[in-house]
């Protein structure tokens, strides 16, 4: 009696046991991730918040208007009587014994008129008169012009050292804000390169944890690459299922069935 096979193409018994707990670990993997906090990989600490020195660099900024007391002196040493703060304390003391000087060497010059009119024969005469007044007017016209001379002179220099003092705040009042902008600028340069090496370490940390997150992952998807190879690396294996033959009865009505399909083919 004869049989009829049937052939059924299976993997191998190994792949097929690998197989079946792949689907339920990825399953799980899957909704682990689902379930998982990304805040413990992605938030706000992993950004490098600002360093010593950058905050040092913010400290500075009212350094910048450092130049307020220096442009106030400058201001003082200006106007009409600005001068008077730079007068020479011994002014005075210096025209006082100037002008006594003079009026000694003044007096030295009469004696020399008397003599004069003594050998004019005119010794007690109005001329002389006339001569002691001229001198003394001429001395006083002097001694008043070597004042003034002093004066101005102690003007000139006060006034000099008045420019002087607003030239050196003005110039304070520019340096100062410039010297503070240097430093706030090399603070805010070494502060960057700060908080860079502090962000590239914690980028470094977020990376580790997005890795350590999606391991299971990964090693699950490199677990069901390397099933997907051995399946395609080993054909399936053949299973061969058997039928019993048809009876002789089963074997006659099925010739007589042809029959009559083919009789009533013809009549028709």
């Amino acid at each position: 009696m004869a049989e009829v096979s049937t052939v059924v193409n299976q993997p191998p018994e190994f792949i097929e046991a690998a197989a079946k707990p792949y689907i339920t670990q990825l399953q799980q993997v899957t909704g682990g991730l689902k379930e998982a906090d990304l805040s413990q990989v992605y938030g706000p600490q992993f950004t490098a918040g600002l360093g010593a020195l950058t905050q040092q660099a913010i400290g500075q900024v009212g350094g910048l208007g450092a130049y307020e007391p220096y442009l106030q002196a400058a201001q003082a040493a200006t106007g009409p009587t600005a001068y008077q703060a730079y007068m020479s304390p011994y002014q005075q003391d210096i025209i006082n014994t100037t002008l006594a000087d003079y009026d000694i060497q003044a007096q030295k010059g009469l004696p020399q008129l008397a003599a004069q009119a003594i050998n004019a024969g005119a010794y007690g005469g109005g001329r002389e008169g006339v001569q002691r007044a001229e001198y003394q007017s001429a001395s006083d016209r002097n001694r008043a012009a070597l004042q003034a001379q002093l004066l101005q002179q102690g003007f000139g220099q006060a006034q000099g050292l008045a420019a002087q003092q607003f030239g050196q705040q003005m110039n304070l009042a520019q340096q100062a804000p410039a010297l503070a902008g240097q430093q706030i600028s090399a603070l805010t340069t070494l502060g960057g390169v700060q908080q860079s090496q502090a962000q590239a370490g914690l980028a470094a940390q977020q990376q580790l944890a997005q890795q350590q997150l999606m391991q299971p992952l990964q090693a699950t998807q490199a677990l069901g690459s390397g099933i997907t190879g051995l399946i395609a690396g080993y054909p399936g294996g053949t299973q061969t299922q058997t039928q019993p033959s048809p009876t002789p009865l089963q074997t006659a009505l099925g010739a007589g069935a042809t029959l009559a399909g083919v009789y009533r083919a013809f009549n028709n």
